[in-house]
């Protein structure tokens, strides 16, 4: 239930107008009464949640009578529930101009200053206010400090007001935010949702709420709750940026305009909305457009994670390749973990000549026993450029063979004596704990590290990156069935696509595959754009020989990612035969083939497709040549059998079958041991 104007947290300003009409009568204008009706019509939308409509109405009664100053400050306070620091300042200052008392609005011009980004001054201005409006002031006050990177202090701040006033909403929604940038997203779900059954109105705590359902339950799960928000007030500017990036990242691509549209209406110069509208034109293709939207952003969030992202994405595609590797180098500096930016700039130094930069860039992604080929192959072409052709040649033998080690931590550099260091100065901080234990994991300490991740756990119980580090510690040791429990309470905190995949493959690797398939499926429901996650389906809708089903999703995913990803084209080609179109098998497979010659699994998929269409002798050359590529890999002996069982080899086909069996995660048994006792 909302607070009454006066102490309502989200509300003190208004308040304030009400108290100081009383005092100071109506305005000595013509239209006095048009200016009180606008501004009782503000009052009233604020106190539902219309926050937009408040700021009309108050800038109706602004017209009516200029001079009222106390019709400035209101509109100033609907100027600050919008987030809209710079025209709140100057309301207020023409409020003060028109006689508004200054003294009582020392908190409102924190939070102006606060939009704006002075933290320094919102302190210093939040703690001028009075006593009466000391709630507003500590929460600015708080969300300072959050902003200034002491997360400690702002929660501390906030709890001294809840402790005052455990009714107040605003300062739920607040405590909320700053749990959500601490990573305690547990507490901070706990505080949105106090903050909505406290005030279903708080604009702030629905939008919030919002964030981390997307985080918790998916994408989809999220649109209800930017759409509420959006229902008490269809122009609410932070909920419309929100609700048009997740519709973007579910694919509606056309909805998604239409909400940065209206993000623009409401304010013109909204750098989210035009930086949304460049992604969607980068998407797209239009290039050209996606920079003029990104130049009419004035460069406000060209310091952000994805705008670093996509204007080094567009430099590289304009040929400023300099430009786009300071961006992206800018990038890794902040996100060292980005495998996605690590690449992108790995690849741009290797073009610029600066083989030896590559070399360190891509290294700790090439030290992962799941790197993919393109990285693999990059690494291979910087030790080329360095003359160390020996390393060259074992990088490209990696890249031409599908990855089968599961995905490791990310590869640490320090030693686990650094990390731990570096740990040990900060105890509480969670994250260089992350950092310390996967430096144990990579050094083989695996007992120790154990222990680490439990007590990290202990440490951050609402930190989903505690979970996912004891996770990885339990697989790391195959200890699969303890991992997936360990990612289930991961991701009962936020379910996003690194939580899923380790889950499904903990869950895979302990012999749950129908969970697995479960935890797949329901992700997909949320995330229906998730290249990974199709991957993953479309495979295993292969393996259950759903083949109509594979070839949509993978024919979805060729759409998206183009015709020049080979292990692609391999899916296609084994779903097509599956499916008994050997002719169209056949062409995805040669495809697969062209790109990767050296892979066993394009070169298996060239001869098993050969191998349909009858052209078994050619098939046999292809065949034997992936086994010798990738000799333990049971698929290929059992496909090279049967070929030679054709062909009337029957002593080879033995030998080749006989050694498929030998691998106990084999799966065709049965045929491959029904088909050696005919041969004898």
């Amino acid at each position: 239930m909302r607070k009454p104007f006066l102490i309502g947290a989200a509300s003190i300003a208004i308040g304030m107008a009400i108290a100081l009409a009383s005092l100071s009568g109506t305005p000595a204008r013509a239209d006095a009464n048009g200016a009180k009706l606008s501004l009782a019509k503000s009052l009233a939308a604020f106190e539902i949640g219309n926050i937009s409509a408040a700021r009309n109405n108050a800038l109706d009664a602004v017209k009516a009578d200029n001079g009222w100053g106390l019709a400035h400050a209101v509109l100033a306070r609907t100027y600050l529930a919008l987030g809209d620091g710079v025209p709140a300042e100057a309301e207020l200052d023409r409020a003060r101009a028109a006689g508004f008392d200054v003294a009582r609005a020392h908190q409102l011009y924190a939070h102006a200053f606060l939009l704006q980004g002075d933290t320094k001054r919102a302190l210093s201005e939040a703690a001028k206010a009075p006593p009466k409006f000391a709630g507003y002031a500590v929460r600015v006050g708080a969300r300072a400090l959050a902003a200034d990177g002491d997360l400690p202090a702002a929660q501390k701040a906030l709890a001294a007001v809840l402790a005052a006033s455990p009714d107040n909403s605003f300062a739920w929604s607040d405590l909320g935010r700053v749990r959500y940038q601490t990573g305690d997203i547990a507490g901070a779900i706990q505080a949105a949702v106090k903050a909505i059954a406290l005030d279903p109105a708080n604009l702030e705590a629905l939008t919030l709420r919002g964030e981390l359902v997307r985080g918790q339950y998916g994408l989809i799960a999220a649109l209800p709750w930017f759409e509420a928000a959006l229902k008490k007030d269809y122009y609410y500017h932070p909920a419309l940026i929100e609700y048009a990036a997740t519709l973007g990242d579910v694919g509606r691509y056309a909805d998604m305009l239409g909400a940065t549209r209206r993000a623009l209406a409401t304010r013109p110069d909204s750098a989210q909305a035009l930086y949304l509208q460049a992604v969607l034109a980068a998407r797209a293709g239009q290039y050209d457009l996606s920079r003029t939207l990104m130049q009419r952003t004035n460069g406000a969030l060209d310091s952000l994670p994805g705008a670093l992202l996509l204007g080094g994405t567009l430099d590289y595609q304009a040929g400023g390749y300099e430009q786009a590797i300071a961006k992206w180098r800018e990038l890794v500096g902040r996100q060292p973990m980005n495998i996605t930016a690590r690449r992108l700039l790995g690849a741009a130094l290797l073009r610029s000549g600066d083989a030896p930069g590559a070399l360190d860039m891509l290294r700790p992604i090439a030290l992962r026993g799941d790197a993919d080929s393109y990285t693999l192959t990059l690494v291979a072409r910087a030790f080329e450029r360095t003359n160390q052709r020996d390393w060259a040649g074992k990088f490209l033998d990696r890249a031409a063979f599908p990855a089968r080690d599961k995905s490791a931590p990310f590869g640490i550099d320090d030693s686990a004596a650094v990390l731990g260091n570096l740990a040990n100065e900060d105890p509480a901080d969670p994250t260089r704990r992350v950092g310390y234990l996967r430096g144990l994991v990579d050094a083989g300490n695996t007992g120790e590290a154990l222990v680490a991740a439990q007590a990290l756990v202990r440490l951050a119980p609402g930190a989903p990156a505690a979970y996912l580090a004891l996770g990885d510690t339990f697989a790391a040791t195959a200890r699969y069935a303890e991992a997936a429990e360990a990612y289930r309470r991961a991701a009962d905190i936020r379910f996003d696509e690194p939580t899923m995949l380790r889950a499904v493959d903990a869950l895979d690797r302990s012999g749950q595959r129908p969970a697995a398939a479960n935890v797949l499926a329901l992700f997909l429901s949320q995330n229906p754009q998730s290249i990974a996650a199709q991957r993953l389906a479309a495979h295993w809708q292969i393996a259950a020989g759903e083949f109509d089903a594979a070839i949509e999703t993978l024919e979805g995913l060729r759409g998206r990612v183009g015709n020049r990803d080979a292990a692609l084209l391999t899916e296609l080609a084994f779903a097509y035969l599956g499916d008994n179109d050997a002719a169209t098998g056949l062409a995805y497979a040669k495809a697969a083939y062209r790109i990767a010659p050296l892979n066993p699994a394009t070169t298996d998929a060239y001869g098993w497709a050969l191998y349909q269409t009858g052209a078994n002798g050619q098939a046999a050359q292809l065949l034997e040549k992936a086994v010798s590529i990738a000799p333990e890999h049971a698929m290929l002996r059992w496909h090279l059998g049967q070929i030679y069982t054709d062909l009337g080899r029957a002593s080879d086909a033995r030998t080749q079958i006989a050694a498929a069996l030998g691998d106990p995660t084999f799966e065709d048994r049965d045929a491959a041991a029904a088909v050696l006792k005919t041969l004898g």
